[in-house]
């Protein structure tokens, strides 16, 4: 793993079959139905990472053969949030690692003059000030819907957030760490830049479209 130089935590996950499934995911010609499943792949192998952190406690077991002190997970578990539409597709393959976590939606979409993000549903667990949040949407763009989403997460009263993607963008990370300096993003990869229409470049396109095969 890696951290490129920018104003708040950013952790580059560079495993090589994460860079290789993004390689692919990447192609043009990658059909919607292999899309998603090496999305699923690659939120599989970045759930290992965003979690490897979690406070641990000794519990006694009985094994076959005896008793033993073993570690489990400590206190309440995960909160994952998904920013739809298109944070769905992360979420199933965190779901794979993380089936007892819980699971928030919060509905945003880019308006197209603006670029500012716009609510229009939300749906949080009632204990997740007691959780910690994982917020995750495949692009980090403009970085305005990311920073929009972690906002309504604290207002709910999280204290501990991280936020997962697939791509950033340099400007989306400096927009998001001067709205949440203490809010990690992990991503598979930081990009060059965006394009005038506020697309990351050279990235996958537009992740809900290739995800649903819609255009």
């Amino acid at each position: 793993m890696t951290s490129p130089t920018d104003p708040g935590p950013t952790i580059v996950v560079d495993h090589p079959m994460i860079q290789h499934k993004l390689t692919l995911m990447r192609r043009t010609k990658t059909a919607a139905n292999e899309f998603r499943l090496l999305l699923r792949e690659i939120s599989m192998l970045l759930a290992y990472e965003v979690t490897r952190d979690m406070p641990m406690e000794m519990v006694e077991i009985e094994t076959p053969l005896a008793k033993m002190m073993a570690p489990v997970v400590a206190g309440k578990k995960l909160c994952l949030v998904s920013v739809l539409r298109a944070g769905g597709g992360i979420l199933e393959g965190m779901l794979d690692i993380l089936p007892a976590a819980r699971v928030g939606h919060i509905g945003l979409y880019r308006d197209p003059v603006s670029l500012a993000a716009v609510e229009y549903y939300l749906k949080l667990p009632r204990d997740i000030s007691e959780r910690t949040a994982i917020v995750l949407d495949p692009m980090l763009a403009t970085g305005n819907s990311a920073a929009a989403a972690v906002a309504e997460v604290k207002a709910a009263g999280c204290q501990s957030i991280k936020f997962v993607c697939l791509i950033a963008a340099p400007e989306g990370l400096k927009t998001f760490h001067e709205a949440h300096p203490d809010v990690p993003v992990y991503a598979a990869a930081v990009d060059s830049h965006l394009n005038e229409h506020g697309y990351i470049v050279p990235g996958i396109g537009d992740a809900g479209d290739r995800i649903f095969g819609t255009k």
